[in-house]
């Protein structure tokens, strides 16, 4: 409450950005990268093309700026692909081992994504949201239910 008016204070929600270093690199280490990111912009995706383009049911992904990644080995390739919001999104991934490892888009401060399986820190990051639920698999919140093995 602000004593002069009376009258309640708005609450700001804002939090200082938490900057942690990554590396990561494609699966045959032909493209590299460092980046510095927010391990709270974690997402999982459940549109249709990030299902078509990984294989899997869902695709994770942490959000950035295209500043805060640096690029230590060989460039990318660069696929264009418009998605069911109508916007234009570039898949960069390896021309050598076909890995996919970053999504972007036609710009804006969060326009960047990297994919998390290809970053060596990744265990460290949990989603912290989902995004396109309607095209999620019926099943991917049980997978809880079924048996697991270590290794195989």
């Amino acid at each position: 409450m602000d004593a002069s008016s009376g009258k309640r204070k708005p609450v700001e929600n804002k939090r200082e950005l938490i900057a942690v270093k990554i590396e990561g690199q494609c699966h045959c280490g032909f493209v590299t990268y460092e980046a510095d990111i927010d391990p709270l912009k974690v997402s999982i995706c459940h549109c249709t093309d990030c299902q078509a383009l990984s294989g899997s049911p869902y695709r994770v992904t942490v959000i950035c700026s295209g500043e805060q990644i640096r690029m230590t080995g060989k460039p990318p390739k660069i696929y264009a692909k418009t998605g069911d919001n109508g916007r234009t999104r570039f898949q960069h991934f390896c021309g050598q081992c076909g890995s996919q490892l970053f999504t972007s888009g036609e710009g804006g401060p969060d326009d960047w994504g990297i994919r998390w399986g290809s970053i060596r820190q990744r265990a460290k990051l949990r989603p912290t949201r989902q995004i396109w639920c309607r095209s999620a698999a019926p099943w991917a919140n049980d997978l809880g239910e079924l048996p697991g093995q270590m290794t195989e």
